[in-house]
């Protein structure tokens, strides 16, 4: 049995669904009740847990022997990294005793030691809290998400812009949900001694820029990418709700992707989904 934290996000959910596809038998442990219907039609087992409770984790972690730990985002209007400190703490507090024998945890490209820098601190501190566990874990170290853009899709609609905190024409790592969901999926049927650092990112490096033109294509309209200088991004991201503490927290882990002071892997895994096929799909599905 494979147990999937954090199946009803982006990427939790392409792990999930890639195990069913392939006929394996899955538990999703969600804390949405109105979620257990839609996942008991795709043939899983639904788990109703509070992230926050170890107890109420570790009783469910008992029922399978390999785990996808996804870390629950907090809500925007919170001090976001340190509500995902205590589920953090919660989950490596349920691990012993709880008869898992491999662990494969979704991370971000640039994490590193550090406190008030989003997830960058927060899944490092992950990452590290489960090797010491001394249970086989594979990290899986995300480039941006491509479903980090889905929320531009109304700006793009109805304003033809996207707004953007990086400039115009500056490329990053980005990968789509599905790919890094078939990359968790295989690693987690790997044997048990198998484990490593993972990078994976789309085919190629995209700019806000692309990203802008691709809903240009899609909409089949104008649009473009519009930033927010680096002073205004802590205002800025308070104006869209973020608490003061999140937001900057954000503006400090957006700041260590454009100064690049972080390692970029020299040869990542690929996945196969482009920019294009992301957006394309996005805004199909909008209509």
């Amino acid at each position: 049995m494979y147990i999937i934290l954090g199946a009803t996000g982006h990427v939790g959910s392409a792990v999930a669904q890639s195990l069913l596809d392939q006929g394996e038998e899955v538990t999703v442990i969600t804390h949405d009740a109105l979620k257990k219907e839609e996942w008991q039609q795709k043939g899983a087992t639904v788990a109703i847990a509070d992230v926050h409770d170890a107890n109420q984790l570790r009783t469910v972690f008992k029922r399978g022997k390999r785990l996808f730990v996804l870390n629950p985002p907090a809500p925007i209007t919170t001090d976001t990294a340190q509500e995902e400190r205590k589920s953090v703490q919660s989950i490596l507090a349920a691990l012993p005793d709880s008869g898992i024998e491999k662990i494969v945890v979704e991370s971000t490209y640039g994490a590193q030691p550090g406190y008030q820098m989003g997830d960058l601190g927060v899944l490092y501190e992950l990452e590290q809290g489960l090797v010491q566990t001394g249970i086989p874990t594979s990290i899986v170290r995300a480039a941006y998400y491509m479903s980090n853009w889905d929320m531009a899709l109304a700006t793009a609609q109805q304003a033809g812009q996207v707004h953007t905190l990086y400039p115009a024409n500056f490329k990053l790592p980005m990968a789509a949900p599905q790919d890094l969901g078939a990359v968790g999926a295989r690693l987690l049927q790997e044997s048990v001694e198998k484990t490593g650092l993972h990078y994976v990112e789309g085919p190629e490096r995209y700019s806000s820029a692309d990203v802008a033109a691709a809903f240009a294509d899609a909409l089949g309209k104008k649009v473009k990418a519009v930033e927010t200088p680096r002073e205004a991004w802590v205002s800025t991201l308070q104006q869209t709700g973020f608490s003061r503490p999140a937001a900057e927290s954000m503006a400090a882990m957006t700041a260590i992707t454009l100064d690049q002071t972080y390692e970029l892997p020299d040869a990542p895994m690929r996945g196969t989904t482009t920019l294009q096929d992301y957006i394309s799909a996005l805004v199909a599905h909008s209509k």
